[in-house]
C-alpha cells in the first residue's frame, strides 16, 4: 500500500509533484506493461477480498452510527460480488484496445509537409468522489490504461476500503516495475485538504468530481484546475400516449429501483393525458416501496399515499431514494418542455411505438444521452462496451456521456519535414 500509506505523512504538494513524475513514465509504459498492472491488480483485489471487506465493514457501521439513509449505505457496501465485480471491470479495461498513440487523422500539406494527430495521455487525471469504494478501481484502472496517474481523493465516509483498494493497485504497478505514485490516494479527507486538492495547479490536468451537488458547487467555487463536471442525475422517462405499457412499467420499476441512489436513477416521470388514467395505476402498483410525489392530476390518479408537489423547485431535485415525481403532460411537446426545465442533461427517455415521435424527442432533448424504449439505467460505462467509466460528464466539454479510455486522453500534431522552412 505504499502510495496510499504515503499520503498521510506527505503534503498535498509533495504528492503532486510524485504523481505527476509517475505520469510521465506511465505516458510512455506499453500496452502489455499496463494490461499486465491491470490483471495484476484485479488478482490482488480478489486475494485481497476478506481485508477490503473487513475495512468496508468499519466504512459501513461508521456510516450507519451517522443515519446514513439506506440507498447511501448500499453505494458505501461492498460484497464478495462486488470486490469481483471491481476486479472483473479492471480485467475488461485490460482486454479494451489502448488507445494511445492511435492516428485521428493525417495528411500531407502542398508543400510535402507530413501531419498526423494521435492520441496521447492527459497526464494527472484526479477523481474526487463521495462513499462508492468501487470508483477507486474503476477510476484508476481506466486513468492506467490510458497512460495517466490517477491521483484520488475519497470520502471520509469509506477512506478504509478506500487505503485497501488504493493499495492493491500500487502494489500491481510496483510489481511491474512502473511507479506506484502512478496510484495516489490523498487520505486528507477534511473540506480544507478538498479545496486545497482542487488547486494544485502544475499537478492535475483533469479534475473529475464524483459525488451529489454540494461537491459540485464546491468544484465550481474553488478549482483552479481544469475540471468536467460529473453532475445530478435528474433523470426523466417520458411515456407517450403510443406507448408499450406494459413495457413502460418494467422500464419505469427498473429505472427507479433497482438501485436508486445512483446517478443514472429515474427520478421523474411524465405520462401522456391520454393513457394516464390506464397507466399511472398500473404503475403505481408495481412500484413497491417508493414514494411518490406529483401534480393534482397525477396524485388523483396514484391513489392514497401519493402525495402532491408544491414547490417547483423540487421538480429539478435528485433524490437517490426511493422517491419518484410524476406529471402529466398533453403532448411530446410539454414533456421537452419541462425536461428543458427542470433536467440536469444526463439522461432523458421516451417510451413509446412512434418512430417519429421517438426522433423528435432524441433529437430535440438536450442531455448527455437520451433513451428510446430503455431504462435510464443503461447510461453507464460498462453497459456501454467501455469496461468501466471515470464519470458520467453532463457538461458538452471537453467530454459528455460516460468518460471512458478516450475521453481520458487528449491530442497532439506530430509534423514530419524534410528540411522545412516557413
Amino acid at each position: 500500500m505504499v502510495a496510499a500509506a504515503s499520503a498521510r505523512a506527505t503534503s498535498l504538494v509533495e504528492l503532486g509533484r510524485r504523481v505527476k513524475a509517475a505520469s510521465r513514465v506511465l505516458a510512455t509504459a506499453p500496452s502489455t506493461a499496463k494490461n499486465a498492472v491491470l490483471l495484476g491488480a484485479a488478482d490482488l483485489l480478489v486475494d485481497r477480498t476478506d481485508a477490503i471487506l473487513t475495512a468496508n465493514a468499519e466504512d459501513v457501521t461508521r456510516a450507519e452510527g451517522l443515519g446514513t439513509s439506506a440507498p447511501l449505505v448500499d453505494r458505501l457496501r461492498l460484497t464478495p460480488a462486488r470486490v469481483e465485480a471491481m476486479a472483473g471491470g479492471l480485467r475488461q479495461v485490460a482486454a479494451l484496445a489502448d488507445p494511445v498513440g492511435e492516428v485521428i487523422d493525417g495528411w500531407v500539406r502542398p508543400n510535402g509537409l507530413r501531419l498526423r494527430r494521435v492520441r496521447v495521455p492527459l497526464g494527472v487525471v484526479a477523481v474526487i468522489y463521495e462513499s462508492r469504494p468501487n470508483v477507486t478501481s474503476d477510476a484508476a484502472g481506466l486513468c492506467l490504461k490510458a497512460g495517466n496517474a490517477a491521483f484520488l481523493r475519497g470520502s471520509a465516509a469509506a477512506i478504509s476500503s478506500n487505503l485497501v483498494i488504493a493499495g492493491a493497485l500500487g502494489d500491481a504497478l510496483d510489481k511491474e516495475g512502473l511507479p506506484s505514485d502512478g496510484v495516489t490516494l490523498v487520505s486528507d479527507t477534511s473540506r480544507a485538504g478538498a479545496v486545497a486538492f482542487m488547486r494544485l495547479r502544475g499537478s492535475i490536468d483533469l479534475l473529475v468530481p464524483r459525488g451529489g451537488r454540494s461537491l459540485i458547487e464546491a468544484i465550481v467555487e474553488n478549482a483552479t484546475v481544469p475540471y468536467v463536471i460529473d453532475g445530478d442525475g435528474n433523470c426523466h422517462v417520458y411515456v407517450d400516449d403510443s406507448a408499450d405499457l406494459d413495457a413502460a412499467v418494467a422500464i419505469v420499476v427498473n429505472g427507479k429501483t433497482q438501485r436508486p441512489g445512483v446517478c443514472n436513477a429515474t427520478e421523474a416521470l411524465l405520462v401522456h393525458r391520454a393513457v394516464a388514467h390506464r397507466f399511472l395505476p398500473q404503475v403505481a402498483a408495481a412500484l413497491h416501496g417508493v414514494e411518490l410525489r406529483g401534480d393534482p392530476e397525477a396524485v388523483a390518479l396514484l391513489g392514497p399515499g401519493a402525495t402532491e408537489i408544491t414547490d417547483d423547485e423540487e421538480w429539478s431535485r435528485e433524490y437517490l431514494d426511493l422517491i419518484l415525481k410524476v406529471k402529466l403532460v398533453g403532448s411530446l411537446e410539454e414533456a421537452v418542455a419541462h425536461i428543458t426545465r427542470h433536467g440536469s442533461g444526463h439522461t432523458e427517455a421516451i417510451v413509446t411505438r412512434d418512430l417519429a415521435s421517438a426522433t423528435r424527442f432524441q433529437l430535440e432533448v438536450d442531455a448527455a444521452a437520451v433513451a428510446v424504449n430503455a431504462s435510464t439505467r443503461f447510461t453507464d460505462g460498462c453497459e456501454f462496451g467501455f469496461g468501466a467509466e471515470i464519470g458520467i460528464s453532463t457538461q458538452k466539454l471537453h467530454a459528455r456521456g460516460p468518460m471512458g479510455l478516450r475521453e481520458l486522453t487528449t491530442t497532439k500534431y506530430l509534423v514530419d519535414g524534410d528540411g522545412h522552412v516557413r
